[in-house]
């Protein structure tokens, strides 16, 4: 995995020792300027070279791909953490008179609020236990409201310095949230990334700076809040409840992790449909990326690694999330962040002092960055495949129109009963639910009802009706479907989960009565007169 041209060996005895920084070497840009950082093997930058290797690559990643038009609302994702915290500088410096290439779309900042699911459950503890005899069991216990009440104070005060329209939501708010959320709008067609109508849209933005700029004002002027914003006011002690039950009641720590990231992306994707954001950005590092396919691919979700990990995921139709620090390597954004005093929030995570085999995707990090220390060409050979990943359709599919979706990840179900890799889930659900012993009214010559869900499992989607669990099953994924086992009852999903798979129960039940009273062609011939 090493790279061709280095050499990570020791020196050998008696021979010429390798070169290391120190005092008497220079900056390998500038040729002048003392080193402070290191990156890679024999590649150490002064600061200043430091700063503009860095911003270069934010700025060719968003330049090369030319996604984001000129005045578009970008709503940038902020956990707290050191990726996405230098993101969001990294727009504050793009748009301040000082740069030299000014950015030229219109930011906001979201911080979701999840720490009222930092507790693991039962399982976990149980599993911690056993492990580290001497785990803090305060980590199992969850935040106080005074932990959170300090924790929105630090990002308060960072929001307040950033200058962004913000928006601070609290996590317990998805059971509020609309069932639209869960569907696909389609885009606008001027917001379609193509390079005639990126030129076209560069084009406009100038003449309309020209224009607004006899009166001294510019396009993306507008009054900056004094405090972050919300959808409403604080989360209810029911909704509380009923978010902290649902996550206590994830039987594994990879489940709660895969529906922690659900929840908050239906989240983000509602404020962003709500506020007029056409373009979502996320802080995910290259390391970050590496991780996350490799995980992916052990969770059954590889017919989506295209969308899961690359620049751009047009899953959502009116809302693309790009990836522009997709990039960076965590080794460069914690320089840069320390050079460069970025300020940034700790919170704890759902995995926060969880030994390494608590998950998958604890297990995967844990694994490639051991082999990075020992390769350090390991992440950024996963990165690179990732890269050559291609978002095509299915063989057959290309002309058809777009089928079903995921209830939860919102991506094309990959579950059928003819050519799939992952066929073998949906045929074993379909073969238990026929081997099922007839009811009292299949005994009694009763005709049995039509399969309100073809294509999402065959007669698993006749169960549908008379289970709810099976009806909203038959409506995910494969990778969404393993986690749901973990999950011992889908009751206490939010409403509008539980809204939408009913609603399209429903429509595809009518659909198949309405298929059923439609004549065919062989049906118009065999009639009296036909042709």
């Amino acid at each position: 995995m090493c790279e061709v041209g280095e050499d990570y060996r020791e020196s050998a005895p008696g021979g010429p020792p390798l070169t290391r920084p120190g005092r008497e070497q220079k900056c390998v840009k500038c040729k002048e300027g003392p080193p402070v950082v290191v990156i890679r093997a024999g590649d150490a930058f002064c600061r200043d070279c430091f700063k503009v290797f860095y911003v270069h690559k934010f700025r060719a990643m968003l330049g090369k791909n030319r996604l984001i038009f000129p005045g578009e609302k970008v709503l940038l994702a902020w956990s707290g953490g050191p990726s996405s915290s230098s993101m969001v500088w990294q727009v504050l410096e793009g748009l301040s008179r000082d740069s030299a290439k000014r950015l030229r779309f219109v930011p906001g900042v979201i911080y979701v609020d999840g720490a009222v699911v930092v507790a693991l459950t039962a399982r976990v503890r149980l599993f911690c236990k056993v492990v580290i005899p001497h785990f803090p069991e305060g980590a199992a216990c969850g935040r106080s409201p005074e932990d959170r009440a300090r924790t929105l104070v630090e990002v308060e005060q960072v929001l307040q310095r950033v200058g962004f329209p913000s928006h601070v939501i609290a996590l317990e708010e998805v059971f509020g949230l609309p069932p639209s959320v869960l569907r696909c709008f389609a885009q606008e067609p001027e917001s379609v990334g193509t390079e005639g109508a990126y030129k076209a849209a560069v084009d406009s933005f100038l003449q309309q700076q020209c224009v607004l700029g006899a009166a001294g004002e510019e396009p993306w002027s507008q009054p900056r809040p004094q405090g972050p914003q919300s959808l409403a006011g604080p989360p209810t002690a029911v909704q509380t409840e009923a978010l902290s039950g649902l996550f206590d009641s994830v039987k594994t720590l990879t489940a709660k992790e895969e529906l922690l990231q659900t929840l908050r992306t239906h989240l983000i994707l509602h404020v962003a449909r709500t506020h007029g954001y056409s373009k979502v950005m996320a802080g995910d590092s290259c390391t970050r990326l590496a991780v996350k396919l490799m995980t992916s691919l052990a969770l059954g979700r590889g017919a989506f690694l295209a969308w899961d990990t690359g620049f751009s995921d047009e899953r959502h139709g009116d809302v693309v999330v790009v990836r522009p620090m997709r990039e960076h390597t965590l080794k460069e954004v914690a320089f840069y962040n320390r050079l460069f005093a970025v300020p940034s929030v700790f919170t704890p995570a759902v995995d926060t002092k969880a030994p390494e085999k608590a998950s998958i995707h604890r297990l995967m990090e844990a694994f490639l960055l051991r082999l990075q220390a020992q390769f350090p060409s390991t992440v950024s050979t996963v990165y690179r495949t990732s890269e050559k990943l291609v978002k095509a359709p299915r063989d057959g599919c290309a002309a058809s129109p777009p089928g079903p979706r995921c209830l939860l990840c919102l991506c094309t179900l990959d579950v059928d009963s003819a050519d799939s890799a992952t066929a073998f889930g949906a045929q074993t659900s379909s073969h238990l639910c026929q081997m099922q012993a007839p009811g009292p009214q299949a005994e009694a010559g009763t005709p049995t009802t039509l399969c309100c869900c073809p294509g999402l499992g065959g007669a698993q989607g006749c169960c549908a009706r008379e289970d709810p669990r099976a009806r909203v099953v038959g409506q995910l994924c494969y990778g969404c479907r393993v986690n749901a086992r973990d999950l011992p009852s889908l009751d206490s999903l939010p409403p509008y989960i539980l809204a939408e798979a009913q609603l399209r129960s429903q429509r595809a039940g009518g659909e198949q009565e309405i298929q059923a009273y439609l004549l065919g062609d062989r049906d118009d011939e065999a009639l009296p007169g036909g042709s």
